[in-house]
């Protein structure tokens, strides 16, 4: 028997998510940095589980899959997004014609937003020492 299974990988700020779409009725499996967690218990906030359910409830696809996700680095909002742009690249595999309706809600694009280097002679990115002029 072989196993029917989409695969897409997001990445946001410093966050990698790797998504696996398999068909079931929307049972979720998270490895965040290697450990187990309960999906509803680390995503708490309903704005982050909101930002990963968005391409299944956009194209109806709700609880038709269940979702193997491992993330590595960053933070739960930069995961959360990580995981949103995996599941709609996942989601395109299984179907292309979805493409127009991914892409208009912008849940295609990567989010390239990352943090600014420090650089020398400066306090910060961009904060610069006290200037005196006397």
């Amino acid at each position: 028997m072989s196993l029917i299974q989409y695969y897409g990988t997001g990445k946001r700020k410093t966050s990698v998510a790797r998504v696996f779409l398999r068909p079931g009725k929307g049972d979720v499996t998270l490895y965040v940095n290697k450990k187990s967690h309960p999906f509803s218990e680390y995503f708490h906030l309903d704005s982050q589980k909101h930002t990963i359910k968005q391409p299944f409830l956009l194209t109806e696809t709700d609880n038709k899959f269940d979702l193997f996700i491992r993330v590595n680095g960053g933070g739960r909002s930069g995961q959360a997004g990580a995981i949103r742009l995996g599941i709609a690249r996942a989601l395109l595999e299984f179907n292309k014609e979805l493409r127009q309706t991914l892409r208009g809600a912008g849940l295609l694009t990567r989010d390239a937003r990352i943090k600014e280097r420090k650089k020398y002679g400066l306090l910060g990115a961009r904060k610069a020492p006290q200037y005196h002029k006397r």
